[in-house]
């Protein structure tokens, strides 16, 4: 894993991450969590949500997000995702809008802003989906969209939640 400074302590940098899971997703979602906590010691998880999928039918997704500190670059967080995301059976390269035993994607990674390979910083979807916005909104309500220049929370407030329900559901390892 590569460290975001070569030569003496790293910064270390707020990375927020969506997870979610719709083939046995209470199963994966709690071996991810188990695997980001092993990680990134400090995670700080939402509780988990129920909801349809996006783009495709099928089974309805589990999704939480989650929050860290860590001194890894993007490529060095992103590479430790993948390893999860395989770790829960998710092969790499597999079409976009299907099912999913495990999907981790950085929402944000400090104030970074721009497109990266691998990923777009901030997530450019992050404000249209319930499934990301409310559970970060959950635990970084204070965060300022990097591009936005508002709070998770005001955004949050905003958004059209009746017109997306999320319903809670448990999941080992996120809080109820």
């Amino acid at each position: 894993m590569r460290e975001a400074s070569p030569t003496g302590p790293a910064p270390r940098v707020a990375v927020y991450v969506a997870a979610g899971s719709n083939v046995e997703p209470v199963l994966q979602l709690g071996r991810a969590l188990a695997a980001l906590r092993a990680a990134f010691p400090d995670l700080v998880a939402s509780p988990a949500y129920a909801n349809a999928p996006v783009g495709f039918e099928g089974e309805d997704f589990i999704n939480l997000a989650v929050g860290f500190t860590t001194t890894l670059t993007l490529d060095g967080v992103l590479e430790t995702l993948h390893g999860i995301e395989a770790l829960c059976g998710r092969e790499r390269g597999a079409p976009k809008y299907e099912p999913r035993r495990m999907d981790l994607d950085v929402l944000l990674y400090g104030d970074l802003v721009g497109r990266f390979p691998g990923a777009t910083l901030p997530r450019p979807d992050l404000t249209r989906r319930a499934f990301m916005l409310g559970p970060l909104a959950a635990i970084a309500p204070e965060v300022v969209h990097p591009t936005l220049h508002r709070s998770i929370a005001a955004l949050w407030a905003e958004f059209d939640q009746a017109a997306h329900p999320l319903v809670e559901v448990a999941v080992p390892g996120a809080p109820r």
